[in-house]
């Protein structure tokens, strides 16, 4: 386990180093005026002098890329000009709105996706499976953005003029400052994620576990006497998790890295909503920090994923 762990950890490294040297060529080598670009459009001259002087960027260009790398190994993003704090500061400030979105949703949509696959497994052509595929195919054609607007519409406005407020039409609340508001904020965030991803993980799910219910030692453990609920949560789920953990652990990398759409349409101050933010102001640092983390949140995830394998599979061999 050891071996496998160090030798995922050093491929996960080379990516995130192909990583920086693409993020570093863009930002740092293609424009003509580096330090004018990093400092946005409304700098004075004053603030574009500091800049190159603070960055190197008199010094050759695999000197300014070493400086870079170094500084980012030392958790140093870079200094946000626009905004006058680091760059870390802004991701710290977003991150906890951006992992609470995420992990709630992420729970809601496991747990219905797994559950509504095997009931569609376990009774594969009927009516409880053509439901559950249907379910499925509904809100997997669904873009976010429009079912975020509907149960906005319906949940919160409609309910609103009902005289039930409910639900909040957006924003975010610090589980710290208030734990139920927090929630309250989160519930129609997280059900916007949970319903369309929940659409994948009921597919993969039901495909994978009539996979795994046709196998052979399947069958011996039927003709075993092995009570059916055992046969398919004991021996077949554990083995068809395998296609749902690697999805997860891509969707949920990808999602701690910025849910662009979802806190667009909430008004919530994450990681997604501070990039597009960060884009529509040119501020560059901003999106390189940001890209790098959420670089480095899917190769960690992707890390966990292959560990969780060996867990849920013991034909899997690290080794």
């Amino acid at each position: 386990m050891a071996r496998f762990l160090v030798k995922r950890i050093l491929h996960g490294a080379l990516v995130l180093l192909l990583i920086t040297m693409g993020v570093f060529a863009i930002f740092f080598v293609a424009p003509n005026n580096v330090a004018r670009t990093l400092a946005g459009r409304q700098a004075t001259p004053q603030t574009v002098k500091l800049i190159e002087e603070r960055l190197g960027l008199d010094q050759p260009v695999w000197k300014q890329y070493l400086d870079f790398l170094w500084k980012a190994l030392h958790g140093d993003l870079g200094f946000d000009y626009y905004h006058q704090v680091p760059v870390t500061q802004i991701i710290g400030d977003a991150l906890p709105a951006t992992i609470g979105l995420a992990l709630g949703a992420a729970v809601i949509w496991m747990l219905l996706g797994v559950f509504n696959g095997i009931v569609a497994a376990v009774r594969p052509r009927s009516i409880a499976d053509r439901g559950m595929t249907g379910f499925a195919l509904f809100f997997y054609s669904m873009p976010t953005f429009l079912l975020g607007l509907l149960l906005l519409y319906f949940l919160y406005f409609q309910l609103t003029l009902a005289g039930y407020p409910i639900f909040p039409a957006g924003g975010y609340v610090p589980i710290t400052q208030n734990p139920l508001d927090w929630a309250r904020h989160l519930v129609l965030p997280w059900l916007t994620l949970a319903l369309v991803l929940a659409a994948t993980y009921t597919r993969l799910t039901r495909g994978s576990m009539l996979d795994v219910l046709g196998e052979d030692y399947i069958r011996t453990a039927r003709s075993k006497g092995i009570s059916e609920r055992r046969v398919v949560y004991r021996h077949g789920l554990r083995s068809a998790l395998t296609p749902v953990v690697t999805q997860f652990g891509i969707d949920l990398g990808q999602l701690v890295g910025g849910v662009v759409v979802t806190e667009t349409v909430f008004s919530i101050d994450g990681l997604g909503k501070t990039a597009i933010d960060a884009i529509n102001q040119q501020d560059l640092p901003v999106i390189i920090g940001i890209v790098i983390f959420a670089a480095v949140a899917v190769i960690v995830a992707n890390i966990l994923v292959d560990v969780a394998y060996a867990v849920l599979d013991p034909r899997v061999r690290l080794n």
